[in-house]
């Protein structure tokens, strides 16, 4: 299963980095990847929250949409 999020307001590697640690620490995720020029972060694992990925992107700082 795979989930993408525009993420805005990413305007570094620091920033993708504290994404991808904060989704990365939920349960069942398998791997994160989160892009600085396109803001898209797709996340990969068998099962997925999407509440619990938005609230971890939440807690990196940042909103997140549906990609």
């Amino acid at each position: 299963m795979e989930l993408s999020y525009i993420v805005d307001g990413m305007t570094c590697g620091h920033c993708t980095a504290a994404v991808e640690e904060e989704v990365g620490e939920i349960a069942g995720v398998d791997a994160v990847s989160a892009d600085l020029e396109s803001k898209v972060v797709r996340v990969t694992g068998e099962v997925l929250d999407d509440d619990a990925v938005r609230v971890a992107i939440a807690e990196a700082g940042y909103e997140a949409r549906p990609a």
